[in-house]
């Protein structure tokens, strides 16, 4: 494996937990995110580089950038690359090894399976053996972290997963379009009825008592029904800042997919 290069759509925290694995495996890391970031988990998201400049997720950096020079310069081990440069502009001119859809739009995809020399999807609505070469299974639960190599993820159901004995109660999202004013912070502990941000000066109030996971930027302007924040029941203050289990198992068989391919082209 000499200069492998992955270019990742997508910089939230499951794209940031694949970002993370794949960087400290050597590989050369570029992040493509949107202008306006709508993640919740920001302090395990390479994308709070776009505003912030900079951003550390279990101790590796992820670095703004917005030349394409500095892509094409990028080495090993050297930092995570954020940009909002064209993703067309950066697989044309970068070529990378590996392409890896980490946004989880649940939404059919504009690629196919010859988008890159290896093409990877993680979660619902895109099909292994058309769309990419594996997808990954992003729902909670038995499988999550399987690899599928023909067909697709199962389908989302629209209820979040399970922690603590908790699933939609964790999850708070914009009932209307708006400006988001944060109440509160990550790390903050708040309990059931608590304003946690206003949308366009309308409260939203946690639902259960824990810890705040995620909040999304404030002055994030958002569509109705976005997720703008995360209530963690178990309300330990150090998930807040590392990488979730949900992150773990997909960031690892991110990588078994792709030390299966390459090593059987004899590549690795």
């Amino acid at each position: 494996m000499v200069n492998m290069k992955v270019l990742i759509r997508g910089g939230g925290d499951l794209a940031s937990a694949v970002a993370h694995k794949l960087h400290n495996s050597g590989f050369i890391v570029v992040v493509v995110e949107l202008e306006n970031p709508l993640v919740v988990r920001r302090t395990v998201a390479f994308a709070a580089a776009v505003k912030d400049g900079a951003t550390t997720v279990e101790g590796v950096e992820g670095r703004f950038v917005d030349d394409i020079s500095e892509v094409l310069g990028l080495a090993a081990r050297q930092f995570v690359a954020v940009t909002t440069l064209p993703e067309a502009d950066l697989m044309k001119a970068w070529q990378p090894d590996v392409f890896i859809d980490a946004t989880l739009s649940k939404k059919p995809v504009n690629y196919r399976a010859d988008y890159a020399p290896l093409t990877i999807g993680l979660g619902p609505k895109i099909c292994a053996g058309a769309d990419a070469d594996y997808v990954v299974e992003t729902k909670r639960g038995h499988f999550l972290g399987a690899l599928i190599e023909s067909g697709e993820a199962v389908e989302n159901t629209g209820i979040p997963g399970v922690i603590a004995g908790r699933s939609h109660e964790r999850v708070h999202y914009s009932e209307a379009k708006g400006i988001v004013t944060v109440v509160v912070q990550i790390g903050d502990m708040v309990k059931a009825g608590d304003v946690i941000a206003k949308v366009d000066g309308a409260p939203v109030c946690a639902k259960l008592d824990g810890v705040v996971r995620g909040m999304i930027a404030d002055g994030t302007v958002v569509p109705p029904n976005t997720k703008i924040g995360d209530v963690d029941p178990r309300a330990e203050t150090s998930y807040c800042w590392t990488i979730s289990d949900k992150g773990r198992t997909i960031s690892g068989a991110v990588l078994e997919a792709i030390m299966r391919r390459f090593n059987d082209e004899g590549q690795l």
